[in-house]
């Protein structure tokens, strides 16, 4: 494996540099008040001076494509236009999604194959390039988890979810920017609010979620500082009503089910369709997993006491473990659904991502109700003063 890695990543360098890239122009030198040394000066939506196409003009690569979030992004891509190219290992279940796309007028390929094989990923950029010549969007998706104590957990367990979760990311990206640092285009890596906050029973994947933060930020600061026309965006989804719960490995007596706020995966395809159109850092998708992350920040102890007494809980149904249970962790299990099993109420839309993604159209509803509220307090005061006019007249 590690060998195969370095041909591969040898290849991409030569590559790259047999191409003789040139890169937008770097950020204008601006002196530092307090130092008075020269300073770059990034602003989060033109900091690459990226210009991203339309989604009706665009080629999405979406990795684990067969179901959830990466499913329900492939469907809402196409119905604005975007031509596709989807992965997961489940090959029936791509072939059918697939079909569906192009039977309703849109354009769609599969690939099938395991981003945690790197050779496998590959193949995903090269039949983009056969069929559609080339891709703009590279949506970085597939993920699996792994329920139960840190210490009950296999280290061969552990690696396969790295194997997925943070190498899969990994590869995506290289093979992404190797193609993007010539023409340009967007890289979005679907990571998790768990990146910022940990939580019991699912340790293992909180560690592959740190990692992929980690990563993604380290890669945008230095293709920014080279002036590669590549935006970055990290996704951090928080608890959505995806079959997660049904792919991941679990090592508890009882069936996992999602610690609530729970938000729809339409959410999270939203989130990414903006921000293949609008270059964005971080998006959080969901209220309820920003305030515990700001909860985290601000106050960690208390915080980490709050995780303890509710989270155990709240991850463990009722419902016995079966004993022939199935899980996608080594190998593909039942693809081709959006949504998972969650009892509870599932928010369909997330105000607090609709705030960060549409601020003006937010400010614009803000001073709306605003001057609503002014109005009424206006009418309200002149009813109450024509009230005691009226009563200081009969006195």
């Amino acid at each position: 494996m590690i060998d195969t890695m370095d041909t591969w990543r040898t290849r991409q360098v030569q590559q790259l540099t047999s191409k003789n890239l040139t890169h937008t122009k770097k950020p204008e030198l601006n002196e530092c008040v307090g130092c008075g040394n020269e300073v770059a000066l990034f602003q989060p939506e033109i900091s690459m001076n990226v210009k991203l196409k339309k989604l009706s003009e665009q080629v999405i690569v979406i990795t684990g494509a067969s179901s959830g979030i990466g499913l329900v992004t492939a469907r809402m891509a196409a119905k604005r236009g975007a031509r596709l190219v989807l992965n997961a290992r489940n090959e029936e279940a791509l072939r059918l999604v697939s079909d569906e796309i192009n039977r309703a007028g849109g354009e769609a390929i599969h690939v099938v194959g395991d981003v945690g094989r790197v050779d496998d990923v590959q193949k995903i950029p090269d039949e983009a390039i056969r069929r559609f010549g080339g891709f703009d969007t590279w949506v970085n998706n597939a993920g699996v988890s792994i329920y139960g104590r840190m210490l009950e957990q296999s280290l061969e367990d552990q690696r396969r979810l790295f194997e997925t979760n943070y190498w899969g990311m990994v590869h995506g990206s290289l093979v992404a920017c190797a193609h993007l640092r010539n023409k340009g285009g967007t890289l979005i890596n679907v990571g998790s609010v768990l990146s910022d906050v940990a939580i019991p029973l699912q340790g293992t994947y909180c560690a592959t979620k740190h990692a992929v933060k980690g990563y993604t930020d380290a890669l945008r600061l230095e293709l920014e500082e080279e002036g590669a026309p590549i935006s970055v965006t990290l996704i951090k989804p928080s608890t959505i009503d995806t079959p997660y719960v049904q792919h991941a490995k679990n090592l508890m007596p009882v069936e996992p089910q999602n610690p609530p706020p729970v938000y729809a995966p339409e959410t999270v395809a939203e989130a990414i369709l903006h921000c293949a159109e609008h270059p964005e850092r971080d998006v959080v998708v969901g209220g309820g997993g920003k305030m515990l992350a700001e909860a985290g920040h601000h106050v960690p102890r208390l915080t980490d006491k709050l995780i303890e007494a509710t989270m155990f809980d709240v991850q463990q149904s009722d419902r016995p473990k079966p004993n022939n249970r199935d899980d996608s962790l080594y190998s593909p299990s039942k693809d081709g659904k959006e949504r998972g099993t969650y009892p509870g109420h599932v928010a369909e839309s997330s105000v607090y991502m609709k705030v960060k993604l549409h601020p003006v159209i937010a400010s614009s509803l803000i001073a709306g109700l605003g001057l609503a509220a002014f109005a009424g307090w206006r009418s309200l005061s002149r009813t109450n003063e024509r009230s005691i006019g009226g009563s200081s007249n009969h006195a």
